[in-house]
């Protein structure tokens, strides 16, 4: 199974919040209402910050990075102009905040501009680009979907700048 998060199942745990606090509301549950609109945004922060812990025991394996080799030396075209290398994230994505971590480690190492874009209140950002699931990382006209280890974003960044990864 492709580690990713569809941006419908991302839209629908938006759609059941928006409606549980409206029902709460609407029946005069006030009390509800508070707690729902407090606890269960800091349940979904809980669940992304442990999701490396318990993805496997969820089905969906493993979320380890394989470390990318060489990343020391430069090709041309990274460091000097600079790629611009965007990450499309979502709001409640588990696999987003571990690709940003990844990209903000190669950014150290390789140099290189990051640009994160959230697409959870802008659907049509990624519909104009036929993406249907996050994270996304794109640079130029090269992307990848779902959860990436640093080596394949480092072989992304390589392939982009016109070199290949030197193992």
């Amino acid at each position: 199974m492709k580690q990713q998060c569809y941006l419908a199942a991302i839209y629908l745990n938006w759609v059941i919040f928006a409606g549980g606090l409206a029902l709460f509301l609407f029946k005069g549950h006030y009390v509800l209402a508070v707690a729902w609109f407090a606890f269960l945004p800091i349940g979904l922060w809980l669940y992304v910050r442990a999701f490396p812990s318990i993805s496997q025991a969820m089905g969906y394996g493993k979320v380890d990075d394989h470390a990318a080799a060489n990343t020391t030396h430069a090709p041309a075209g990274l460091g000097h102009n600079r790629l611009e290398v965007t990450l499309y994230t979502a709001l409640g994505c588990p696999f987003c905040p571990i690709v940003k971590k990844r990209l903000l480690a190669l950014r150290e190492q390789i140099g290189f501009d990051l640009r994160e874009v959230d697409v959870t209140l802008r659907p049509g950002v990624l519909a104009a680009k036929h993406i249907r699931a996050v994270p996304v990382v794109e640079v130029e006209e090269r992307r990848i979907e779902g959860n990436t280890t640093s080596e394949e974003l480092a072989e992304l960044l390589f392939a982009s700048a016109g070199q290949a990864v030197a193992g």
